[in-house]
């Protein structure tokens, strides 16, 4: 595992503005519905990531394309709130924010997004993301992230792949934690957990960390032995952004220093805990890989 760092870990990627209604049933066309709750909140897979680690306790920046809009304002006030670097965002006022309305229904344990999309991920040269990218200790990115990293070199790259990106290998990823349904899709539906984490190392992945919601997560480092960590029992109200809190948690908790298997289960624990919100962010507990690390000091 990496040595333990204290520098800043740079979150590229997506950042959404969410409105979520939950419901008992879906709505019917030209119907009227009452929400049992609603929300609106910040979300996104890298931004909600980069809350996650800053909420561990890591120095976290984020940089992606805002519009100059009102939901651009409120990502950007979310953020700063929760003492996440914003500097390397880039205002476009060409562009519109990226925005989602969800409505997410008890009766079927599920949820519908209507969504408005992130724009394209892109910046100028000698703007304050490239300060960021060769200064930061990682780099995190989802699906849009990655095309911004992809032809730079020296960096210790973490990679949220729970949605398709065109042409990804995992070589050079030091921190890959794809779902075990991407991985299935890459490699075959046969596989077994323990093989499909080993087939992403064989790709090139240093470190691979596999979700399967209820049913845990699989990791294996090179050269390791592969280990499976049970999903932390839920009091779930919506699962809405739980993939994206795991993401920041892990890399978090890996910067530290904490061992892989650890660190996975603190991810666990955390992402599981978000799930007690409608929203994404707000019941992301504030563990401190510090308060961890002192309860567990041979770790």
């Amino acid at each position: 595992m990496p040595q333990p760092s204290s520098g800043t870990l740079l979150f590229v990627g997506c950042a959404t503005l969410d409105s979520i209604a939950l419901v008992q049933e879906y709505p019917a066309a030209d119907s009227r519905t009452v929400a049992n709750d609603f929300a609106t909140a910040g979300g996104g897979p890298a931004a909600t990531a980069a809350v996650a680690a800053a909420r561990a306790g890591a120095k976290v920046a984020f940089a992606g394309v805002l519009g100059t809009d009102e939901e651009g304002d409120r990502i950007i006030t979310g953020l700063e709130a929760e003492g996440v670097d914003t500097s390397a965002v880039i205002r476009d006022p060409h562009v519109n924010t990226g925005a989602s309305i969800i409505i997410v229904s008890t009766a079927s344990e599920s949820r519908a997004i209507v969504t408005r999309p992130v724009p394209p991920i892109h910046f100028p040269a000698g703007s304050r993301f490239h300060e960021l990218l060769h200064t930061a200790d990682w780099v995190h990115v989802d699906h849009l992230g990655w095309n911004a990293i992809t032809k730079v070199t020296g960096l210790r790259i973490s990679v949220d792949a729970g949605n398709p990106i065109p042409s990804f290998s995992p070589q050079g990823v030091e921190l890959y934690v794809p779902t075990i349904e991407r991985l299935q899709a890459m490699y075959g539906v046969d596989l077994k957990p323990e093989d499909l984490v080993q087939r992403a190392i064989e790709d090139g992945a240093s470190t691979v960390v596999a979700t399967a919601g209820s049913e845990g997560a699989w990791g294996l480092e090179r050269g390791g032995i592969p280990f499976h960590i049970p999903a932390t029992p839920a009091n779930i109200i919506s699962t809405l952004g739980a993939g994206d809190v795991y993401h920041g948690a892990i890399l978090a908790a890996v910067a530290a220093g904490l061992p892989l298997a650890e660190a996975a289960s603190f991810a666990g624990r955390t992402a599981t805990a978000s799930c007690a919100g409608l929203d994404g962010r707000s019941m992301i507990p504030r563990e401190t890989i510090t308060s961890v690390l002192t309860a567990n000091p041979t770790l």
